[in-house]
């Protein structure tokens, strides 16, 4: 007697291994396996597993008898699957079945046998939707030190210059609207939903940059700080001369540099950016504005490279200052009773991305205890 089974199997656990076991108390049991293509088709998501490591973990498994990638597509991509199997029983658990497979077996004379999940006795039941809405991304989230705005190409026309970013770990999940880059990691979990592959970092990051920023639907670019944030560990500063992508990125992984600066960095919230919110409405940019935002960031980036405090918190509150010259809009209402909280306690200060609300990062002395204060963690070369 051959029994047969099909679907995607990305994430395998324990409830899998269980319905197969049931499932191969009706005979020899084949499972057919949703291709990578078919599955992002459907799902609208690439795989955690590629196809081939789905099928040899598949494989591995002692209830099963032999298992294949379905050619086909859709729903019933097992079509040419099962007319090669050719199997007396097709079982689907009862969370998986449909009238559709039902009239397929009922044409090709095929018992069509509905299960209910059981788990193994002393296991958790388990499903794959419920497993990925426990799993937290490690996707990195960026924070910018300086020379924000300058990726954007209608403002370094006016004078090139360097914008520095760092890449933090994920150790809070972080407001939406924010400034901290979410919506270009909402565009990367598409690609890679739960870590960035291992690879040119570079690269990676001009990957998520034309993946986000679709030609067809080019009203809005989002800035190249944002992906190269993400994806290029540490500090980096990139330069832009009126282009959307910098004509060079250049990176810091000195240890005492990066534990220097969570020394004295830290996040605190406001609250998220509106929807209707607009940061550049009356924008007002010249060259001269421009030249007071270049010359910051340079100078925040030699201030730490050296780890002198001083000069790094003149730099960082001077970045700002241009920044808001630029684009006063950023100031919406509510934000300057927060600055106003802390000026007396730090050293500097500015919003994180755009601004319009989200969060403040601080330059203190010493990371203050209060309890809503959020240390940073920057994503060393070697932590994925």
């Amino acid at each position: 007697m051959k029994v047969f089974v099909s679907g995607c199997y990305d994430m395998l656990h324990s409830g899998h291994v269980a319905f197969f076991k049931q499932a191969s108390a009706y005979g020899d049991l084949y499972v057919g396996i949703g291709s990578d293509r078919t599955i992002e088709q459907l799902k609208k998501r690439r795989t955690v597993y590629s196809e081939q490591e789905r099928l040899y973990m598949v494989k591995a498994i002692r209830y099963v008898k032999d298992a294949f990638i379905n050619p086909g597509s859709g729903m019933l991509d097992f079509v040419e699957t099962v007319d090669r199997v050719k199997p007396d029983v097709f079982v689907v658990n009862s969370d998986g079945g449909s009238d559709a497979k039902r009239r397929f077996c009922e044409e090709r004379g095929i018992r069509y046998v509905v299960l209910e999940r059981v788990p193994e006795h002393g296991l958790e039941a388990r499903s794959t939707t419920s497993l990925r809405a426990g799993v937290k991304s490690l996707l990195p989230y960026r924070i910018d030190i300086a020379g924000t705005w300058i990726d954007q190409p209608y403002v370094s026309q006016h004078g090139h210059g360097w914008a520095l970013t760092l890449s933090l770990e994920p150790t809070v999940e972080f407001m939406e609207r924010g400034g901290m880059s979410t919506s270009t990691r909402n565009a990367a979990k598409k690609i890679w939903p739960y870590e960035l592959p291992n690879g040119d970092e570079e690269t990676l990051a001009r990957l998520l940059f034309c993946f986000e920023n679709d030609p067809e639907h080019n009203d809005h670019i989002s800035g190249a700080q944002d992906a190269i944030g993400i994806c290029v560990s540490g500090l980096s500063r990139h330069f832009y001369d009126g282009h959307y992508w910098p004509s060079k990125i250049e990176k810091c992984h000195d240890e005492k540099v990066l534990s220097w600066l969570e020394e004295h960095l830290c996040l605190v919230p406001m609250f998220p950016r509106a929807e209707d919110c607009s940061v550049v409405e009356g924008k007002d940019i010249t060259p001269e504005k421009v030249a007071r935002l270049t010359d910051a960031a340079a100078r925040c980036w030699e201030a730490a490279l050296n780890r002198d405090l001083e000069k790094f918190a003149e730099a960082f509150r001077d970045s700002f200052n241009a920044q808001i010259a630029m684009f006063p809009a950023m100031m919406k209402p509510g934000v300057q009773p927060h600055i106003d909280r802390w000026k007396d306690r730090a050293l500097a200060w500015k919003m994180a991305g755009a601004g319009g609300g989200g969060y403040l990062i601080l330059v203190v002395d010493s990371l203050p205890a209060d309890e809503d204060v959020i240390p940073v963690r920057i994503r060393r070369k070697d932590s994925f």
